[in-house]
């Protein structure tokens, strides 16, 4: 991963996310359980298409969902995940970052070592969960904590210069989901919509030249509202790079 010298550095720094607690939510019934990594981080080619972001952001806490995918909405959405033996489990549980689409044996979380090792209350309660394979849990979203960060608009490893480009916003905090996002066509004064390509990747074919403004519909329990950055891409753009947006939400 590349960075603009101008912008923010540290994608690739191990942050930990602080999730709010809100007692007042509903915890939902459910099953999590884990997948291999030869680190315990992430998986960088996660199908929301987050890369190096979605190996260690939070820590390397993160999961892959499938009732929770939203056609790839549900990308960077925060949950407490707790499982249910009080023999083993801690009672605040894991936070884990939606950065992938996961499948398991009636689950709602495909959890990294990381993440799932969480679940215990202590090393040893970890072991004995991980021998399990699979966990009663509950969960509840929770708002996404990224102090310091602003939003990121990151140009994806497959976008072409000048051709084809594909964005993906990182570090979206709040309970807010990427529902679409949008660039301004100067010529036609008018907002264009991106496609969303796969998971969180939203792109276009021949895009306009000079710096390219755009904005991203967020959708949460409270409405949607539009969203646009004080910074737009610049006109020289390269793939994996990731933009500041100079803009934070909460």
């Amino acid at each position: 991963m590349e960075f603009h010298s101008k912008h923010l550095v540290g994608l690739l720094c191990v942050m930990v996310l602080l999730p709010l607690l809100c007692t007042s939510q509903d915890f939902t019934s459910s099953r999590a359980t884990y997948y291999g990594s030869p680190d315990c981080y992430g998986n960088p080619r996660g199908a929301c298409g987050f890369g190096e972001y979605g190996r260690t952001v939070n820590d390397g806490s993160v999961a892959g969902v499938s009732a929770l995918w939203k056609n790839g909405s549900g990308c960077g959405g925060c949950y407490q995940v707790r499982c249910k033996n009080p023999q083993y489990c801690d009672e605040y549980g894991s936070y884990v970052v939606v950065t992938d689409y996961g499948e398991g044996d009636r689950t709602d979380f495909v959890m990294s070592p990381r993440a799932y090792s969480r679940l215990g209350r202590n090393p040893d309660a970890s072991a004995e969960l991980f021998k399990y394979g699979v966990v009663d849990v509950e969960y509840r979203r929770v708002p996404c904590r990224y102090a310091g960060y602003n939003v990121l608009l990151k140009v994806h490893e497959h976008s072409k210069y000048p051709d084809y480009l594909a964005v993906v916003i990182l570090y979206v905090g709040g309970r807010y989901d990427v529902a679409s996002v949008e660039m301004w066509v100067e010529d036609c004064k008018q907002w264009t919509p991106l496609r969303r390509a796969f998971g969180a990747v939203f792109d276009v074919a021949n895009p306009p030249r000079g710096q390219i403004n755009v904005r991203f519909l967020v959708s949460s329990g409270a409405g949607t509202y539009w969203v646009q950055p004080k910074n737009a891409i610049p006109s020289d753009w390269e793939a994996g790079v990731a933009y500041d947006s100079e803009v934070q939400l909460d």
